[in-house]
């Protein structure tokens, strides 16, 4: 579903995403605040449980999305860049090129355009779990005490 449209992937592959747990959980109190809707509902419907149009998904954009952005200290995020976050947490996990190629629907090549310098940057560095990092930014304090400043925080 996109826009109010229901439509195949670009390149007509089904796969199945990894579902963090605090998205899973997020997720979780998002449809019990919402009144327990039916499986089959939207998880974020519009109007009269209509699926968005362009112009409804602008003024959330514009209305609540850039408004949490700057409330976490963020400027100029888009909600496509959290698809960006995604990748880079696995990458973080240490999770191969392939893996991560997957998850996001790219080829391996396109994966390893993208996302390079990021595998760079990790090359000697530590693996960091996904689910602890978030952890660790919702709550913007390592378990050490030290305070995590920005993306990731480390």
């Amino acid at each position: 579903m996109s826009l109010g449209e229901e439509s195949d992937t670009k390149t007509r592959q089904h796969r199945t995403v990894r579902l963090l747990a605090p998205l899973a959980a997020d997720l979780r109190a998002w449809r019990m605040a919402a009144g327990r809707p039916d499986d089959c509902e939207l998880v974020f419907p519009g109007k009269e449980g209509q699926p968005w149009t362009q112009a409804a998904y602008q003024s959330w954009r514009w209305r609540a999305f850039s408004r949490a952005t700057l409330a976490a200290g963020l400027a100029h995020e888009r909600p496509y860049d959290l698809r960006q976050s995604f990748a880079s947490l696995l990458l973080h996990e240490g999770r191969g090129v392939i893996y991560v190629a997957r998850q996001l629907g790219h080829d391996a090549r396109l994966t390893l355009t993208r996302y390079g310098h990021v595998i760079d940057e990790l090359e000697d560095g530590p693996r960091i779990e996904a689910e602890p990092a978030i952890a660790e930014a919702r709550v913007g304090v390592r378990a050490d005490g030290s305070v995590v400043m920005e993306g990731l925080g480390y």
